[in-house]
């Protein structure tokens, strides 16, 4: 694809993300990769594979805030394991005094899923930490992006104040997934489509500004993006459970895929190039991701990223892609409806 002027594509962030890209550069990312029969442990361990990295970034922060994916609040595939939460947990109980939030702002209502799958359960074997679970759409509080949206009118969202809190130090726990708009759904996914807004419980009238998201494959895409500059600033580690990952139609309606490892890194791109490869996706196809790497948010050059423990060929498994995957390639190619030519 042609790449694109920074100046003209990213505006008046360029500096910022060149400097940014510019230190990424001058030494290799480190991505570690797990591999085990038990969820909780793999997580830790690949934690402890980047201990050093994480501990420098860790310091100065005053609140650590885990991320979960609750795209579903019922569905235990489709989301967040409370194990994933508990090797987390494990590593920072000999790092960190607390306290720890964990803050999810589902597309249902995040209450339900802290129930369902036992979220308060695991905060609460943890008391060292002083967990909270918190409900982003129930709390309310919101900084403003402005976004594209299906007509490529620019929209503002709302996004989660917690995520953009200079004090957080953000922790993505998400998945290996297939996805229906994007390819593959892993840290930067989780986090972007995680940050915006919908309304409460007993809000009326109803809004939801993820919607605002799904404007079209490439607007989606974009869009990504634009959060991603605005969050990255915060985030600390990217953390995948691929204990069991989910092919097919995903992000909710996929079926398992038992490939029994943990990837980390506090490069959540990085990290989740390493995501893509282990589930025998064609690095390019993910647009967002190429996005990043393109803005400076990370690293997503795989000669620029050193895997420790597990080699990907060793873990790597060839995931069914979701049905409608044909049509979500097409961001990659010309555009067929023009806008008129003027002036």
């Amino acid at each position: 694809m042609t790449s694109l002027s920074r100046r003209g594509f990213f505006g008046s962030s360029a500096g910022l993300l060149l400097a940014s890209r510019t230190m990424t550069a001058a030494q290799n990312v480190p991505v570690a990769v797990t591999k085990g029969e038990s969820r909780r442990a793999n997580i830790t361990a690949a934690l402890d594979l980047i201990d050093k990295e994480i501990t420098a970034k860790l310091r100065n922060r005053k609140v650590v805030v885990i991320k979960p994916n609750c795209v579903s609040t019922n569905k235990q595939l489709a989301a967040t394991h409370a194990d994933a939460l508990h090797g987390i947990l494990d590593y920072l109980e000999k790092r960190w005094k607390g306290p720890v939030v964990i803050a999810e702002s589902s597309a249902g209502f995040s209450q339900d899923a802290f129930e369902n799958f036992k979220y308060a359960e695991a905060a609460r074997e943890h008391p060292k930490l002083k967990p909270q679970l918190v409900c982003l759409n129930e709390e309310g509080l919101f900084d403003t992006i402005h976004l594209l949206n299906g007509d490529l009118h620019i929209q503002p969202a709302r996004i989660a104040r917690r995520l953009v809190d200079p004090d957080a130090f953000v922790i993505s726990s998400c998945m290996l997934k297939t996805h229906n708009t994007v390819i593959a759904t892993l840290n930067i996914k989780n986090m972007c489509l995680g940050a915006p807004l919908r309304s409460k419980r007993n809000e009326t009238p109803r809004w939801n500004d993820k919607r605002i998201y799904h404007g079209g494959i490439r607007q989606t895409h974009y869009d990504i993006l634009l959060t991603a500059q605005k969050l990255c600033p915060n985030w600390g580690i990217g953390v995948i459970d691929g204990f069991e990952g989910m092919e097919g139609n995903g992000p909710s309606q996929g079926t398992p895929v038992n490939s029994r490892i943990a990837i980390a890194s506090t490069d959540m791109v990085a990290a989740d190039r390493i995501g893509v490869e282990a589930m025998g996706i064609n690095p390019e196809w993910v647009g967002y991701l190429t996005y990043c790497d393109k803005a400076g948010v990370g690293v997503y050059d795989r000669a620029k990223i050193d895997v420790r423990g597990e080699s990907v060929e060793s873990v790597k498994k060839t995931y069914r892609m979701h049905g409608d995957i044909d049509r979500e390639l097409q961001w990659m190619g010309p555009l067929t409806e023009l806008p008129p030519k003027l002036g």
